[in-house]
């Protein structure tokens, strides 16, 4: 089993990643049939996009998400 120590950066980038997944949920998250527009800050898109562009990660979803993995693997 191959282990890895995320750096900073990519700790950001994965806890921004799960801060806009827990913003959109909570968009969605409502009664069956309410009727409402997903709104998602900008400002949330903007640090997860920042984030991962800081981390290298910017176009490479398989090693992100390894990182995800890594650290949250239940889920």
């Amino acid at each position: 089993m191959q282990t890895a120590v995320m750096t900073d950066r990519e700790r950001a980038a994965v806890q921004a990643y799960l801060r806009l997944l827990h913003t959109v949920r909570a968009a969605f998250d409502g009664p069956p049939g309410d009727p409402r527009p997903v709104l998602v800050p900008p400002s949330v898109l903007a640090e997860a996009d920042r984030a991962l562009t800081d981390a290298g990660l910017a176009g490479n979803e398989e090693a992100f998400f390894g990182l995800l993995e890594m650290w949250c693997p239940e889920g």
